[in-house]
């Protein structure tokens, strides 16, 4: 791991840089790379937008390892209420939620709960609800929490890190149940013996998942979802996908907002599904850092909104 990124997933668990940053205006204004702004409304208002283009979005209130059980159920309230607005406002949007949200760290049973509440109102609302993965001591309960809804729901998803060692396995186990599974590079502090500290073993790692998702698509075992701005790699899925002779509209492309904003246009373009992901909420920082620990060449950027 580079000295850049193992410095900003530090900085990413600093309660106090964490402060510091979320209440100074100029900040925040280097935040604007990545999301359109904290208010939910900013959030469905550029979905709409995105949507004139032709662009699915992913929607993601920012927060994670919440203390109280009450903190929980305001969170699924909101989710409740939020699956309405896409609904009332058109946005062909889905939403996906970390599971300590929704209390995991404090009650398995209630967070299977939450879900449960959720995935039943994404049924209602015609959109998907996915589970996002957090760092790897989650990845059991996690996986656990994604079997018990997919057995009752049809349109729910999970996301698989790649760094991961154990991801292949996780995947081969996953398949029989006909997962929608979004596949990322990841993004937290991992040691060596638990995912690869080096960038291109990650890499190889994510085409060959995404192959063995393809292929599971193929057989119409799998929904594959590709949350990567590697471009050239996504060109590799895209032949891949033609090669075995699964449809555009059968797998998916996940980017962030405000990244490759050219080429997520360009792949629509060429009739690919693109999704962007669009993240509001005030608990912004760790979620920030981590996205410029992705690429530390983003650090140059950020500094230049701060001041410009």
């Amino acid at each position: 791991m580079s000295i850049a990124r193992a410095l900003l997933l530090r900085a990413s668990k600093s309660a106090f840089l964490n402060h510091q940053a979320t209440h100074r205006a100029f900040v925040k204004r280097a935040t604007k790379r990545f999301m359109p702004g904290e208010a939910p409304e900013d959030a469905l208002d550029a979905g709409l937008k995105l949507a004139a283009e032709g662009r699915g979005t992913v929607f993601t209130k920012l927060g994670e390892n919440l203390t109280s059980l009450a903190d929980a159920e305001a969170v699924r309230d909101h989710y409740l209420w939020f699956f309405d607005q896409v609904a009332a406002r058109r946005v062909p949007g889905h939403v996906s939620v970390k599971p300590t949200q929704l209390g995991l760290d404090l009650s398995e049973s209630a967070c299977l709960a939450h879900c449960e509440t959720l995935a039943q109102k994404a049924e209602a609302t015609g959109t998907y609800f996915f589970i996002d993965m957090e760092d790897s001591s989650y990845v059991d309960r996690t996986l656990a929490l994604y079997r018990g809804l997919r057995a009752k729901h049809e349109k729910v998803g999970i996301c698989l890190q790649a760094y991961l060692r154990r991801t292949p396995a996780d995947l081969e186990a996953l398949l029989p149940i006909g997962p929608a599974i979004r596949l990322v590079k990841g993004a937290y502090a991992e040691p060596a013996a638990i995912a690869f500290p080096a960038k291109a073993d990650t890499d190889r790692a994510f085409y060959e998942l995404s192959v063995r998702m393809l292929e599971g698509a193929a057989q119409g075992k799998c929904l594959p979802v590709f949350g990567t701005h590697d471009v050239p790699l996504l060109r590799r899925l895209v032949d891949k996908a033609r090669a075995l002779g699964v449809n555009d509209g059968a797998y998916e492309i996940h980017m962030l907002y405000g990244i490759r904003e050219n080429d997520q246009k360009a792949l629509r373009a060429e009739g690919r599904t693109v999704r962007t992901l669009i993240s509001y909420g005030t608990s912004w920082f760790p979620w920030y850092m981590r996205r410029l620990a992705e690429r530390p060449a983003n650090v140059w950027f950020v500094m230049k909104s701060m001041v410009g």
